[in-house]
């Protein structure tokens, strides 16, 4: 369902079919990089082992699949004097990245 601004709610499910965390987007590819941040980031990308995430649309039963990874990299140059404040103090920060594998419908019985 879309919230009144404009994002869906995805709800991140395990494979007992349990649903911990909800994570935000207007497209599920969002949502899914949100989530994937989550993971435990590899040292680098070349490095990073790609973990199934299945995201359930809130309010249907239409399951996003997508393979997910993320790893550490250096903090971006911040100018302290105009931007980005929170950044100053970081070292590194986690990325990520994912590549979609299909939809899946799930069965209502």
């Amino acid at each position: 369902m879309v919230r009144e601004d404009g994002k869906r709610n995805f709800a991140l499910r395990e494979e007992d079919g349990s649903e911990p965390s909800e994570f935000s987007g207007n497209m599920p590819r969002q949502a899914a990089l949100k989530a994937a941040r989550t993971l435990d980031p590899a040292p680098s990308e070349d490095e990073a082992d790609p973990t199934t995430l299945r995201l359930r649309e809130k309010g249907t039963e239409k399951v996003h699949e997508y393979e997910g990874w993320s790893w550490e990299a250096d903090a971006p140059e911040v100018d302290e004097a105009e931007d980005e404040f929170w950044l100053n103090d970081l070292n590194e920060i986690t990325k990520a990245n994912v590549s979609k594998q299909g939809i899946e419908y799930l069965d209502e019985e």
